[in-house]
């Protein structure tokens, strides 16, 4: 098919941007979109088009929506990619922090699905490709309101591919391992703001192993953004799509792993990688 067009969000670096930069390249009319369209200046020299779009915002979605359906007047394909980690053990984390989460990961990813799903139906065709994670399959230490984000994503899209199937529409989920962008960073900088006492340690050692993950030996099982946007490029052009693609030796190592020992078998693999929280024992001195 000639003349496709796609909208993504979260374009202002790493996998966003690797995929509208991918795609525009192999003749689709991209609309590339962040919050700030300043950041969006390099993929607009190669072609892309840009929007400004915050998907925690009502009225930023629907405008960039209604600018697309009128300047290309259809919308193929859908790229939910636009998300962010925060971590801290579960005690910790503020609920502000939270929900913005959630706003961000999850409900803004579900609001975008709202708003282009009548023009694919009326059209009878469309895909939409969520971008979840390794982490939506499996749970590490410190990382639960991300994780749940993510759990999230795949629920909502496994209930969508169901009911929109009928309609011509696929949704897609793709779910990324490690991947070498800045994305660690948010991470591990959420934490100075919860550290409370008890859980000082442990959290320390959620920080040092995330940055260890991205930076050392496990870096060889992960991959750069654009070994994402491949995957991406290829759930929106195969003829039959998976449901589910799995991206990084990281990722399908760490899920096969996971379903394979159960849920046991897994905290005791953990125990050898985090420090478990615990009340301290009594000093007799």
């Amino acid at each position: 098919m000639t003349d496709r067009t796609a909208l993504v969000t979260g374009c202002s670096s790493g996998i966003g941007e690797a995929t509208a930069a991918r795609l525009v390249a192999s003749g689709w009319t991209v609309y590339a979109t962040a919050r700030r369209p300043e950041s969006l200046a390099n993929l607009a020299a190669q072609g892309c088009r840009t929007l400004a779009l915050d998907v925690t915002d009502e009225q930023s979605m629907t405008a960039a929506v209604d600018a697309v359906l009128a300047g290309a007047g259809r919308i193929d394909a859908l790229v939910n990619n636009a998300g962010y980690s925060q971590s801290g053990a579960t005690e910790t984390l503020d609920l502000d922090d939270v929900r913005r989460q959630f706003e961000t990961n999850v409900f803004g990813l579900l609001r975008m699905c709202q708003l282009v799903l009548p023009s694919m139906r009326e059209r009878g065709a469309g895909r939409i490709v969520n971008i979840s994670s390794m982490g939506g399959r499996l749970v590490f230490p410190g990382g639960g309101a991300y994780h749940a984000t993510k759990y999230a994503v795949e629920a909502l899209s496994d209930a969508m591919r169901f009911e929109v199937a009928g309609f011509g529409v696929e949704v897609v989920i793709v779910e990324p391992g490690l991947i070498t962008t800045n994305f660690e960073n948010t991470a591990v900088a959420s934490m100075d703001s919860n550290d409370d006492g008890s859980y000082a340690d442990f959290n320390a050692a959620v920080a040092k192993a995330t940055k260890e993950a991205y930076a050392g030996p496990m870096r060889r099982l992960g991959g750069g953004p654009d070994s994402v946007a491949k995957v991406i490029e290829k759930a929106l052009t195969a003829r039959r799509p998976k449901i589910r693609y799995t991206v990084t030796p990281s990722a399908s190592l760490s899920i096969r792993t996971r379903n394979l020992v159960g849920a046991r078998a897994w905290d005791v693999m953990l125990k050898s990688q985090f420090p478990q929280p615990s009340t301290p024992m009594p000093r007799n001195d």
